[in-house]
């Protein structure tokens, strides 16, 4: 980058705050040559819906001060020098038991603040401010596996808003900004992240019976075959996905974009980027508006949880980085368990 672009410095109001923009020129996705400004002001342009994701959750920041390309690092606290006054955290804690205070934007100036400091994308917890314990978001990730597609994971995206329908829930569907699909539960935050977890594999479970062609709940690589994965560890304390409206640090600069449920079989989440997002929500507003209009209450959930475990379907596996829970079956790929189990002794 040349001298001049590092000595740039404007001040932008935003939501009455005043933020600083340094270095706008600098190119952040150099495949589209879009800059560091182009960033910024995508973010002031989708800022209703973007907020309707943010708004008072503690959020992970993904940051690329120099590019795509370049360094990334993920920024879990916010630093206690050189931040304005004005700027909300709050106190989360991590499965070890260690904290962190982590930006907790109020309105749209944190989100000005965050992209100025190179966060390309936002992680949200699905927790508010107000009680970081309970989610009040249910996640459902669906992820296409190797010979599946986004198509694929656009019908797994129909039989799960058909099984929320049967439960008297409304689910809210967006695209992830590459391949997957992600179904979004307003729910009332009244369970731990472990309970919330456990009716998020029962959902995952009974999907699986219904569509074994289609659907798989198997954490294990090796067993989920050409099949899209739901992937009910989205619902783990610390494990967090890129919310509604945030950019992708990929080379398109796709972005996460909430879809209805009429037109999800037949987008092309390509076309949904830094560019076309913020002309798409003017001109058509936020799928998403009324997402928390009706929080949904687990129990149903939770019943099949209990149904699944009389029938001996327990727990699932954890992530790997996750502390050993209890009642978690065996952390071994079962490959790995069976040449174990047929070594001689």
């Amino acid at each position: 980058m040349g001298g001049s672009s590092k000595a740039t410095v404007t001040e932008i109001e935003v939501a009455g705050r005043t933020v600083r923009l340094t270095s706008p020129d600098r190119v952040i996705f150099p495949g589209r040559g879009f800059t560091k400004a182009d960033v910024f002001h995508y973010y002031l342009a989708v800022g209703d819906g973007i907020m309707r994701a943010l708004r008072d959750r503690p959020t992970t920041l993904q940051r690329f001060p120099e590019g795509v390309e370049g360094e990334m690092f993920f920024q879990k606290r916010v630093p206690t020098r050189g931040v304005p006054p004005w700027v909300r955290t709050a106190t989360i804690t991590f499965p070890s038991g260690r904290s962190a205070d982590e930006l907790c934007p109020a309105d749209l100036a944190h989100v000005a603040w965050a992209a100025q400091m190179g966060t390309i994308v936002f992680h949200p917890w699905p927790v508010r401010a107000a009680d970081v314990d309970r989610p009040d978001e249910l996640r459902i990730d669906l992820d296409p596996q190797p010979g599946t597609d986004f198509a694929d994971a656009a019908t797994a995206a129909g039989e799960v808003r058909a099984l929320l329908a049967e439960l008297g829930a409304t689910g809210w569907p967006k695209t992830s900004g590459g391949r997957g699909v992600h179904v979004y539960l307003r729910i009332q935050p009244r369970w731990t992240f472990t309970e919330v977890r456990r009716a998020t594999i029962a959902l995952a479970r009974e999907l699986e019976r219904r569509r074994p062609d289609l659907v798989t709940t198997a954490w294990w690589k090796e067993e989920r075959g050409r099949r899209v994965f739901v992937d009910y560890n989205q619902m783990a304390r610390d494990r967090t996905i890129a919310c509604a409206y945030s950019l992708r640090a990929n080379g398109r600069a796709t972005v996460s974009t909430p879809v209805t449920w009429e037109e999800l079989p037949d987008v092309e989440p390509d076309d949904f980027d830094l560019r076309s997002v913020p002309v798409r929500l003017a001109e058509r507003g936020d799928p998403h508006a009324g997402i928390d209009d009706s929080p949904f209450d687990l129990t149903p959930l939770l019943e099949w949880a209990e149904r699944d475990a009389a029938a001996g379907q327990g727990d699932m596996p954890y992530p790997p980085d996750h502390p050993k829970m209890p009642g978690e079956p065996k952390r071994v790929q079962p490959s790995r368990a069976k040449r174990t189990a047929d070594d001689p002794v």
